[in-house]
């Protein structure tokens, strides 16, 4: 269900974003939805730099540049 929102989102230019507790908890979610193409995941501060570091990771081993940089 997630990643047909998510490519529904993409084919039609909308915006896809998720908040909830389970891409703090789960690593392995967050990096899910950044390989579907999400455009924003809320996270709880605790979890921020680690969530963040995983989700540059994942952008790096896809070929994808961050956000802001245009490397």
């Amino acid at each position: 269900m997630i990643r047909l929102t998510i490519e529904g989102c993409k084919r039609n230019h909308k915006h896809s974003g998720i908040c909830g507790q389970a891409p703090s908890d789960f690593p392995e979610i967050a990096a899910y939805l950044t390989r579907l193409g999400i455009d924003s995941i809320s996270v709880n501060p605790d979890s921020f730099l680690t969530t963040t570091l995983s989700v540059l990771e994942v952008e790096r081993e896809l070929g994808r540049s961050p956000r802001g940089t245009s490397s």
